[in-house]
């Protein structure tokens, strides 16, 4: 039987092109360990790979299955750096900040990519992304970015494309200009999630599916999480739910995370017409309300674009996708779509991540903002070299000043409506 996620609508191309997708048992009877994680996503399991492997007797549970959230459900680009370019964050955070953030995302792409080849996980890595401008006038913000990349962060891989260049790589002529990163690139997200979870439970972790946490607490010295068929008591507790955090069990969090859905569509395979990415590069566009997509190895196109600002779902994900298409490619504005399906992206107010202790051996990490693939793994191995003392980068994601949403709860989803929705306007002018 076909699985449908019970937190995510749609069956993804992910999950149909799987080969395999092994399940874990519910957590049935209390238990205790070195380390609790709630969520099975890149973060929480990458924490509990590495924790496993330096010997840390670790659980993990997770509300559905592994990979029903973003993890298993995004556009699989890898990207270069954080959410804001470097030249930004210099503006925000200043040079030696920015300096280190652009460190951390570059040893994330290679921690990632290493991983994959250490435990034999083929997640149809291919290099190369574009990154195209919607709208006139961003020819020099291109060229300066370029520019800074490899003047001031020793990143080589940039180069600029005219507008000729964009239309001839893309094989559409929508986009004004755009940079080629080949410094990066895309994966089958849903192999790599399954990889780690298979290193993590060979390592030695315990793992446990459709086990929701309903509450945790600190009580004598010790943290308490309680579910539905038992407890877990330990030490320290990592919360990896990004998108997926509840009021109920973490308010903090919740205030400081919110869920957007985000939705994609597969066509299928267009691999004859080579006009259409005949480099294989992913892409992203200039738009506030990103619209990204490339083709698979074997043809498919994927493509994403259409974001909710609730936790509630389109009738119809593929009308609306199938509209975007067919602006960039009108080629393809009778193609079949064979799958759509979407899932909730967890965002911060400054779009950074956010990293906080919410009680004594209790941490907090989600919020990535649409830079999660190679951030939430990295993330979730700092936590594990926290814990083991060989690096403190962590630390820098933890001094980021992460406000809550205003409105506090009644008010906070319909206020974030209202400012996205706004900015999303923009993208027509």
């Amino acid at each position: 039987m076909v699985w449908q996620s019970p937190i995510a609508p749609g069956i993804s191309w992910y999950q149909a092109t799987l080969p395999e997708r092994p399940t874990y048992p519910t957590l049935d009877g209390s238990t205790t360990a070195d380390v609790a994680v709630i969520g099975g996503g890149f973060t929480g399991l990458q924490a509990a790979c590495q924790l496993a492997e330096d010997g840390v007797d670790v659980v993990l549970i997770d509300a559905a299955r592994f990979g029903d959230g973003a993890s298993g459900r995004n556009g699989g680009q890898l990207g270069t750096g954080q959410h804001w370019w470097p030249e930004e964050l210099e503006t925000k955070l200043g040079a030696e900040r920015s300096q280190a953030f652009f460190r951390i995302a570059e040893e994330a792409k290679s921690h990632l990519l290493d991983f994959a080849r250490k435990h034999k996980v083929n997640i149809d890595f291919k290099p190369g992304q574009l990154s195209v401008a919607h709208k006139r006038g961003m020819e020099y913000t291109y060229r300066r970015h370029v520019e800074t990349l490899a003047e001031r962060y020793d990143y080589p891989h940039l180069s600029f494309m005219s507008k000729a260049e964009t239309a001839e790589r893309l094989g559409s002529d929508r986009f004004f200009c755009g940079i080629r990163d080949i410094g990066t690139g895309h994966i089958h997200p849903l192999k790599l999630l399954v990889g780690i979870a298979g290193a993590a439970a060979a390592a030695g972790a315990r793992l446990h599916e459709m086990t929701k946490a309903e509450n945790i607490d600190h009580v004598d010295g010790k943290n308490v999480i309680e579910t539905a068929r038992g407890s877990i008591t330990a030490e320290r507790v990592l919360i990896a739910c990004n998108g997926y955090i509840e009021d109920h069990l973490e308010p903090k969090t919740a205030s400081k995370i919110m869920p957007i859905r985000s939705f994609i569509a597969a066509t299928t395979p267009v691999k004859k017409d080579r006009k259409i990415l005949p480099g294989g590069e992913s892409v992203d566009d200039s738009r506030f309300v990103v619209r990204y997509f490339r083709k698979t190895p074997t043809g498919e196109m994927l493509f994403g674009g259409r974001e909710v600002y609730s936790a509630d779902n389109p009738k119809n994900i593929s009308r609306h996708l199938r509209r975007q298409i067919a602006e960039i490619y009108p080629q393809l504005k009778d193609v079949e779509i064979t799958h759509a399906w979407g899932g909730s992206v967890g965002i911060t107010m400054p779009r950074r991540p956010l990293v906080h202790d919410i009680m004594p051996g209790v941490t907090s990490i989600g919020g990535f903002s649409g830079h999660g693939v190679m951030l939430s793994n990295y993330c979730g191995k700092l936590y594990a070299d926290e814990i083991a003392g060989r690096s403190l980068d962590l630390e820098l994601y933890r001094d980021l000043d992460i406000p809550s949403f205003p409105g506090g709860g009644p008010l906070r989803k319909p206020l974030l409506f209202l400012a996205l929705t706004w900015f999303a306007l923009r993208d027509r002018f």
